[in-house]
């Protein structure tokens, strides 16, 4: 029979220290002998617990991936590279912005969702894979599925076509024009589901016109075709538009916002034409919300969220964001959930627009 049998006590921050013996003898307070199992299994769940919180503590020991829901060598992608930059300075490892376009983003979020849900997968989720999709029913994943870091950005969409367009000079002409022309003109707003195409459908519903979309997986892929003749007008935003502006006439800016005409260089809104697309706020703009997997150890998640924040606080960030037009729009993670909802009930409204410009295009001959 086993008498002098004396079990460790494990502390993360210290050495082992003794229970007691277990026999009589002892001069700490005896413990039974029949509970000798349990305090061996406490004692292995405090060491798993030390190991666990160790892990945390070392967080991050390798470089993290970000998933960027478009394709590369974009405005978009080049200030999600920018923000990573920043935050791979204050994690001190590398934040590598990897590329997985498709499906409007959708293919991103999916992927990134079978990853381990460790930190090292961040996401920079757009508001078409994150909001748009599911609403669609492409996905069966929603915003409760992810955590939030913080908002970056936002951008307002302009509505723009060629500088040496001849058959409209401004917004009443080419909305006058494509009147005259039902399915005359071909557009641009990149992919069927992004959050571009869902504005443009719900503004061409709006004013009851038909033009024909023609589908990129990025919508800085028709500058190109607007630049050849291969389309009449398209949907920028302050990327594009700031990369090529001698090329572009922007005949509107898309929404309400007073703040959204001054990366147009003060072109008009679509409210000072007395257009209303009943899309305010963020539900007019696409917008991304940097997020991780659900399960993700909070410890992580607040390292995250601190690099993040400092990240975006540093005015050489903010300088570079808003000189290339993009507005920051300084959401936290306590407004993540609310804004999902409130943005998904507005863009509900708008997913018949496209259903209605596929049937108008269908009518065409």
């Amino acid at each position: 029979m086993l008498r002098n049998v004396s079990l460790p006590v494990l502390h993360c921050d210290a050495e082992p220290v003794l229970l007691g013996d277990l026999s009589r003898g002892s001069s700490m307070h005896p413990i039974s002998f029949r509970y000798a199992p349990r305090i061996k299994i406490a004692a292995l769940l405090l060491t798993c617990s030390c190991m666990v919180g160790a892990s945390f503590a070392e967080y991050p020991e390798r470089r993290v991936q970000l998933v960027y829901p478009l394709t590369t060598g974009t405005p978009t992608y080049r200030v999600s590279q920018l923000i990573a930059d920043a935050m791979s300075t204050e994690l001190g490892v590398q934040i590598i912005a990897s590329a997985k376009p498709g499906a409007s983003g959708a293919d991103a979020l999916l992927a990134a969702l079978r990853e381990p849900a460790d930190g090292y997968t961040v996401i920079d989720a757009y508001v078409a894979p994150l909001i748009i999709s599911p609403l669609f029913g492409r996905v069966s994943y929603s915003c409760k599925d992810f955590i939030p870091l913080y908002s970056a950005t936002a951008t307002a969409l302009g509505i723009a076509s060629r500088k040496d367009e001849t058959r409209w000079t401004d917004m009443n002409s080419f909305v006058k024009y494509l009147k005259q022309h039902p399915g005359g003109t071909r557009y641009s707003a990149g992919g069927e589901l992004s959050m571009p195409h869902l504005v443009a459908a719900k503004l061409l519903k709006t004013l009851n016109i038909v033009s024909r979309h023609i589908t990129f997986a990025d919508l800085h892929e028709g500058v190109v075709e607007l630049r050849d003749g291969n389309l009449d007008w398209l949907i920028v935003n302050p990327g594009m538009y700031q990369s090529a502006k001698d090329n572009f006439r922007v005949l509107a800016v898309i929404g309400d916002a007073q703040e959204s005409t001054n990366v147009y260089d003060g072109a008009k809104r679509t409210a000072d034409f007395g257009i209303q697309l009943g899309l305010d706020g963020l539900a007019s703009k696409p917008w991304d919300w940097w997020v991780v997997k659900q399960g993700t150890p909070n410890a992580i998640v607040e390292r995250l969220r601190t690099a993040m924040a400092r990240s975006l606080e540093k005015p050489a960030i903010r300088e570079q964001l808003e000189a290339q037009g993009y507005l920051l729009t300084k959401l936290g993670p306590t407004q993540f959930q609310s804004i999902c909802e409130r943005v998904s009930q507005d863009l509900r409204g708008a997913i018949g627009a496209i259903e209605w410009e596929k049937t108008e295009t269908s009518k065409l001959k």
